[in-house]
């Protein structure tokens, strides 16, 4: 089954709560899944690059990210797990709508740990 992009934004979208509950991964990982493409389960946001390398995605840099492009966040002190989310074209979207970019939180935004963008063509 080819990637269908649409169907895995559609996911998150339809899904997505009011605010985070903590199941960025879990989320992100069934969009991507809704999307058509399997991915290797991990403990923890922040290890899922290599998983969605495994599954065709690749690292790209780019400041300005395509619908259906995932971010991998490393963790910080509070969120050791780090952080994982989708772009729907507008807004990245984890458990929830993420309005203020790609990090979730003030928590984040102070820290600004490093991160990945994957993108599958």
């Amino acid at each position: 089954m080819p990637w269908d992009k649409n169907a895995a934004v559609n996911y998150l979208q339809l899904h997505a709560r009011p605010m985070s509950h903590g199941d960025c991964a879990r989320y992100v990982r069934e969009a991507v899944e809704r999307g058509g493409i399997m991915l290797t389960r991990t403990r923890s946001a922040k290890d899922y690059g290599t998983s969605l390398t495994h599954a065709g995605f690749r690292t790209i840099s780019t400041t300005h990210p395509q619908k259906g492009d995932v971010i991998v966040i490393e963790g910080i002190h509070l969120h050791p797990h780090g952080h994982m989310a989708m772009y729907d074209g507008q807004y990245w979207i984890s458990d929830f709508k993420q309005w203020h970019g790609f990090y979730p939180g003030p928590d984040y935004r102070s820290a600004r740990p490093n991160f990945k963008v994957y993108r599958h063509d």
